[in-house]
């Protein structure tokens, strides 16, 4: 069986590069991914602790995160496509506003 604390390392430092990602570039759709990877981690976490505490609820949170954040990337990448149609870039830096 793998021990508790290799479960968190992997959690620890999935979402330390997604939070290097998110803070390091400036493509929206890089940032996008960076955040999925944060959740991830955090999935990592609760399923590693549920299952250490022979506890179903972590699971089950899990599971309700994934449908959040399924809906937050389709959302998220409708709001890439406008706004690469509007200005033709997903630089961040160079989109300050939302206005058509």
């Amino acid at each position: 069986m793998v021990p508790l604390h290799w479960y968190l390392w992997l959690s620890a430092t999935i979402f330390a590069i997604g939070v290097a990602g998110f803070l390091t570039r400036r493509n929206i759709i890089i940032m996008f991914m960076s955040i999925e990877l944060m959740l991830n981690a955090a999935n990592i976490s609760l399923v590693s602790f549920s299952r250490q505490l022979n506890d179903m609820r972590g699971q089950i949170l899990v599971f309700f995160i994934i449908a959040v954040a399924a809906a937050e990337a389709a959302i998220g990448l409708a709001i890439i496509i406008a706004l690469f149609r509007n200005k033709a870039t997903t630089n961040v830096d160079e989109v300050n506003e939302m206005k058509g």
